[in-house]
């Protein structure tokens, strides 16, 4: 259970002004319950890229290796924009097409969610597993949360130990996320708003007189 109040807004409610700005999950979220015997779990996690939300669910493959189903969709909002879905050996158009179609609904982007189900025994039908597999979308969706965010790049910037302070100050002004690792070179590695991006390389650039390496 996700620390988020659970509401799901309309998609104008918290809007923020920028334009740019989209809606995505506020964290994971899960949901279970039964239908006629099966067991469907829903399982939802934010993923900025590709790669993010394939790694969830090949996760959540892996944590349920016993499931009849693990049907996952997602939507990334990348360059270009990524939707996926597969029925995982369900009746064509019958779970992964409606967990998708709950995404889209939402307007719910940089999302990804798997939905696991154990067979009981019961044929539930096409219409049956659409409903099931549109709830428990809907469901761990509404445990992650909603919130609102606006396009970001991952910036990475590598330094020798003398101009890492002035890199972490920079970063830290300049209100972005960043890990940094210190190694033979300190490296951070960065997630910054698409818009601001190129004016923080600029300003990186000039404090340290061109010796940062930015990727």
């Amino acid at each position: 259970m996700s620390d988020h109040d659970g509401s799901d807004p309309d998609a104008t409610d918290g809007q923020p002004d920028d334009p740019d700005a989209y809606r995505t999950l506020g964290g994971r979220g899960r949901a279970e319950f039964t239908v006629n015997g099966s067991e469907f779990i829903g399982h939802t996690a934010p993923a900025a890229t590709v790669d993010e939300a394939e790694s969830f669910v090949a996760e959540i493959r892996e944590a349920f290796p016993d499931a009849t189903h693990n049907v996952p969709a997602y939507r990334v909002n990348a360059d270009p924009f990524r939707e996926y879905s597969s029925d995982d050996g369900e009746p064509s158009g019958s779970a992964g097409k409606p967990i998708l179609n709950v995404l889209q609904g939402q307007e719910v982007e940089d999302a990804a969610v798997v939905v696991t189900r154990y067979y009981g025994g019961t044929n539930l039908g096409v219409g049956g597993l659409v409903r099931a597999y549109s709830r428990a979308a809907k469901e761990a969706i509404t445990d992650a949360g909603v919130t609102w965010t606006v396009p970001h790049e991952r910036l990475v910037a590598t330094v020798e130990y003398d101009d890492s302070g002035t890199v972490r100050g920079l970063l830290e002004s300049a209100d972005v996320e960043f890990e940094a690792s210190y190694e033979a070179e300190v490296r951070f590695d960065a997630r910054v708003p698409a818009r601001e991006i190129e004016d923080l390389r600029d300003r990186l650039l000039s404090a340290t007189s061109g010796r940062v390496e930015l990727d």
